[in-house]
């Protein structure tokens, strides 16, 4: 009885051996997924820079950072198909977002459900280089203000994408040593007296742009490319009356305009003239630090991108542009012109640009910025998760 059983247990045994040995077989007749016939395309300044370089990475390492869990959590609640990260330090090995992945992301945040971004990618920034010029006139060249962008370090205040549809990296196209001088007819900052307010040898090296300017496709489902066009400019404050940020501002979202339209005078980082082919599909993406009607920007700075006539007009000007229930409820100032339904951050300002091109069409979009009572409205009032809200548009493939 004893041998019988042994004989039993061994034949088991060998025949759970030889099922798992066998490979795997795929039933040709089983229904493939759905391929997807929208894109969600996001952009968030998520206040994700620290005061000293590697306290971000000593933040994310943790897991524990309150407000970077506010801010996975809100990107857990819209869960963008591809997000854009304004103010995340740069580091050329792209650790940090690794870090911000794996500690935070992927992980349930405020009830929310984890999520992964299989294709990441940070980018250089001019912030915290120095430049060889002193551009503020004090007699010595030091960060941040003699920096190609402000900033104590380099990378500070830099910009990165998440994806879930592979980054093609091959084509990417950057702009970051675009000189200021060779934009026609660029706004140059004077002083009071009409002299230049840099002198020679800083404008013949003066970048335009404050951090990056960077063209990037994405490939999306069936086959389509969609390129990301991506900046984050300078604020038009910090300045005098030369205006010098303000018109910075005006110059960096021209460059975004001249991008898009393909104008020859541009030079690329990689050696490339012009810049995205007449009929590429885009999608614009950044804080662009510019409202069409309140704050501080150059008169028209804005207008030169959400009237050009390559940009999908219900999204700039029409009846799906970005807009929350909190901006509408929580925001309205006195010095307020603009509906504060469309307000990006806290501060009282349309700022934040998700910008299709015409030939994408529109589905959806929205400014994340809960009412009183809707999930996650206590980790996003009162700036816990940044002064800046996630911004998304939602497009047919």
């Amino acid at each position: 009885m004893r041998i019988l059983l042994l004989l039993t247990c061994l034949l088991i045994f060998l025949f759970l051996l030889s099922c798992n040995s066998k490979e795997t077989k795929i039933d040709a007749k089983a229904p493939i997924a759905e391929v997807a016939k929208e894109a969600k395309f996001a952009t968030y300044n998520v206040a994700m820079f620290r005061d000293r370089p590697g306290q971000l990475k000593r933040d994310l390492s943790s897991g524990r950072d309150t407000q970077i869990q506010n801010v996975a959590a809100v990107i857990q609640r819209v869960r963008p198909d591809v997000l854009v990260l304004c103010e995340f330090d740069y580091d050329p090995d792209g650790r940090l977002l690794d870090l911000f992945e794996e500690k935070y992301l992927a992980k349930n945040q405020h009830g929310e459900q984890g999520i992964r971004y299989p294709y990441r990618m940070a980018f250089p920034s001019n912030t915290g280089v120095l430049s060889p010029a002193d551009f503020d006139g004090d007699g010595a060249i030091k960060l941040p203000n003699d920096a190609y962008g402000f900033g104590r370090y380099e990378g500070q205040y830099a910009f990165a994408i998440l994806s879930k549809y592979p980054i093609d990296e091959e084509n990417l196209l950057s702009y970051q040593e675009q000189r200021w001088a060779d934009i026609p007819d660029a706004k140059i900052p004077v002083n009071a007296d009409g002299k230049p307010y840099y002198d020679q040898k800083a404008w013949e090296v003066f970048r335009i742009s404050s951090k990056n300017h960077v063209t990037i496709p994405i490939r999306m489902p069936a086959g389509k490319i969609i390129h990301t066009v991506i900046a984050h400019p300078t604020p038009p404050v910090f300045d005098g009356p030369e205006d010098k940020n303000g018109l910075r501002n005006y110059d960096e979202i021209r460059l975004l305009k001249d991008i898009v339209n393909n104008e020859s005078y541009l030079r690329t980082d990689q050696g490339k003239r012009g810049g995205l082919q007449n009929d590429a599909s885009f999608v614009i993406l950044g804080d662009l630090n510019a409202d069409p009607i309140d704050g501080d920007s150059a008169p028209g700075a804005i207008s030169q991108l959400l009237d050009d006539p390559k940009i999908n007009q219900t999204v700039s000007n029409g009846n799906l542009i970005p807009k929350s229930k909190g901006g509408k409820i929580y925001n309205r100032r006195k010095t307020d012109k603009a509906d504060p339904a469309f307000d990006t951050a806290f501060f009282g300002a349309r700022i934040d640009y998700v910008l299709p091109s015409k030939n994408l069409k529109a589905l959806d979009s929205g400014v994340f910025w809960p009412a009183e009572g809707a999930p996650l409205y206590d980790i996003v009032k009162n700036k816990k998760a940044s002064d800046h809200l996630l911004v998304w548009v939602t497009v047919e493939l």
